[in-house]
């Protein structure tokens, strides 16, 4: 490859090589086109190095050892458990570099020309490249924007080294005493969860009425009683105002209720959201449009105001999710290559991997009322399920949401153990067009929590078999 001042030309320029950015650059090379992904930072972007995978190892890790601390009730005793914590994150780190290894392969095998450094753009065909040592100039016919997002840092809680964000709490050395979390959304909720099965102490401050707003009061309330149980405490409607760190922790004041409380810990991690990364760029001299917040305005196709450049996962509208960026990613690959791929983000779920864990695709049952869809609901409990008694899981239930003039299934939520895995079948079924009776008549193996899904159908259809009507 040429380096210097002469540009080099290619069809399909990738900026960001996070979930959204990857998959992109693939599809495209798949559909026969030249790209290029650009990454300042590690392949794989926050999801696979500071988000969603190492999260999720903290989690599973966190309840292995809770449930062989709490096994007794169904007659296992362990005893002199301990927690090598710098072996968890050594093994997180693996999972980790497993996947980021993994991305490398793929691009490569796609023959994917990999380039490492900060993109800025100069004109609406050309973006300059530059590292620590150089710049390169690329000259492409389309390009991708997946530059992701970045946690919100609050004014009165500046980020330090008692004062973390999701990334510090993913990477401590030590399992705390005491946590502060600030955010009682899906990321303060999973991490909050994870300390609190490794023993912390945890208190969460939410400025909404309830933790995970995202979800309904049932869901949320299941979540909240199990957090309780593990001794984490909660206060909603509450604001965080400031914080004093000591020698050896934090002071945080808050207010709740007109009260003004303080609470020690160790650290206080901050989850108040998340900001696109759009602002460094070049985008507004190129004449992309943006909202106020730096969110990148697209149409069906990820495209953007300006035609040959596209713009997907968290710097557009809609949830920071990484299953989101992915998808948009194969559209915005696809109308480039002239495919009249369009988004549509109906089936896409949303999941909080909380214990238990939220689940939810399609329709809420108020938001398709105030469609002015007129709905018919159905539940079936956890607790009726054999493999949910076996598992000695059994908090929560299934809803579907169907439309009562043709039972046609328009939404579904889950709260209980797997609902993360759970959700794709009524994914699967809204996507494809089906009713509850489609669902009832397909024969689920037994006993699996799967059959939950079957027997919420036959609730809908008013002919259950394992709860009494």
């Amino acid at each position: 490859m040429v380096v210097g001042d002469f540009p080099i030309e290619i069809d399909t320029l990738i900026v960001g090589a996070g979930p959204g950015g990857y998959v992109a650059a693939i599809r495209a090379a798949q559909l026969g086109q030249k790209v290029t992904v650009v990454e300042k930072g590690e392949l794989g972007g926050v999801c696979l190095n500071v988000g969603c995978i190492p999260s999720k190892a903290l989690i599973s890790a966190g309840h292995r050892y809770e449930v062989a601390q709490h096994s007794g009730d169904i007659g296992i005793t362990v005893e002199n458990i301990k927690v090598d914590f710098s072996k968890v994150q050594a093994w997180k780190s693996g999972v980790v570099k497993k996947l980021t290894g993994g991305v490398e392969g793929l691009l490569k095998g796609n023959k994917v020309d990999i380039v490492k450094g900060e993109a800025y753009f100069v004109d609406s065909e050309t973006v300059r490249v530059m590292d620590e040592n150089s710049a390169q100039t690329y000259k492409f016919k389309n390009a991708i924007i997946a530059t992701g997002s970045t946690p919100i840092e609050l004014p009165a809680f500046k980020y330090s080294k008692r004062v973390i964000d999701s990334t510090g709490a993913l990477n401590l050395d030590e399992i705390p005493k005491k946590m502060v979390v600030i955010g009682g959304g899906y990321i303060g909720t999973e991490l909050g969860t994870a300390y609190a099965n490794f023993g912390t102490e945890v208190t969460i401050l939410e400025g909404a009425d309830e933790i995970l707003s995202g979800f309904e009061k049932q869901m949320s309330a299941i979540v909240k009683r199990r957090l309780k149980k593990k001794g984490v405490t909660i206060h909603t409607n509450a604001i965080g105002k400031g914080v004093e760190e000591t020698a050896d922790g934090v002071k945080v004041t808050f207010e709740v209720k007109g009260n003004t409380e303080t609470v020690e810990a160790d650290y206080v991690l901050v989850t108040v959201g998340r900001r696109p990364n759009t602002s460094e760029l070049g985008l507004e001299q190129v004449g992309v449009k943006m909202s106020d917040r730096g969110v990148i305005e697209i149409d069906k196709q990820c495209r953007t105001s300006v035609s040959n450049i596209y713009a997907i996962g968290d710097i557009v509208e809609g949830p920071p999710l990484a299953h989101k960026a992915s998808y948009e990613g194969k559209i915005a690959a696809e109308a480039i290559s002239g495919h009249s791929a369009e988004i549509d983000y109906h089936a896409i779920p949303a999941v909080v991997f909380s214990d238990p864990e939220c689940a939810s695709v399609g329709y809420f049952e108020k938001e398709a009322q105030d469609q002015g869809i007129d709905v018919l609901t159905a539940k079936f409990p956890f607790g009726a399920n054999g493999r949910a008694l076996a598992l000695n899981e059994t908090d929560g239930f299934l809803k579907l949401v169907t439309r009562k003039e043709d039972g046609l299934l328009i939404g579904a939520q889950i709260v209980g153990p797997n609902a993360s895995d759970m959700i794709a079948e009524l994914g699967l079924a809204i996507e494809a067009g089906m009713t509850v009776e489609d669902i009832a008549m397909t024969i689920h193996a037994h006993p699996t929590l799967g059959e939950i899904t079957m027997e919420a159908a036959e609730v809908a259809l008013g002919m259950p078999i394992h709860i009494v009507k």
